[in-house]
């Protein structure tokens, strides 16, 4: 089995190989791992984006549901970083049937972000980071306090 990060999202879905096709087809996820039962149904899958790692798996109780059965209700958000040109991703996206909520945009930290939401309600949010800036810049361009700037 292949190194794992620390940190990893799964998301469910009712459709999860329509999911599957779609997160390829929109961001260019790659399908590392596919577990299905001997029905075809899928059991576990696992995408990659960059050096990370999205799991995608069916809706399997009460409390795991995609958006599209809770009423469009999310809990959490996905952050996608790319280092490639945000506002042809965001016209991929676009393409592939995600709805963009907002546009792509500068923001004052230094990255520009695009946020959208994908045919069964989750939302994504994708940046780039387009010019480095400091602290007491981004504090400045914000009016907010930061602290743990990197």
């Amino acid at each position: 089995m292949a190194d794992r990060n620390a940190l990893t999202s799964a998301l469910c879905y009712r459709d999860p190989k329509a999911a599957l096709r779609f997160l390829e087809q929109a961001f260019g996820f790659e399908l590392v791992m596919l577990i299905e039962d001997d029905a075809g149904n899928l059991a576990h899958s696992e995408m990659r984006c960059g050096d990370s790692l999205i799991m995608i798996g069916t809706e399997w109780t009460d409390d795991h549901k995609s958006p599209a059965s809770l009423g469009g209700k999310n809990t959490q958000t996905v952050h996608i970083h790319v280092e490639t040109d945000i506002d042809a991703h965001c016209e991929r996206a676009r393409a592939a049937g995600f709805e963009i909520l907002m546009e792509p945009a500068d923001q004052f930290y230094g990255d520009r972000t695009y946020r959208c939401r994908d045919p069964e309600g989750h939302y994504w949010t994708v940046g780039q980071t387009i010019h480095a800036v400091s602290r007491e810049e981004a504090e400045a361009a914000s009016g907010l306090k930061i602290e743990g700037w990197l």
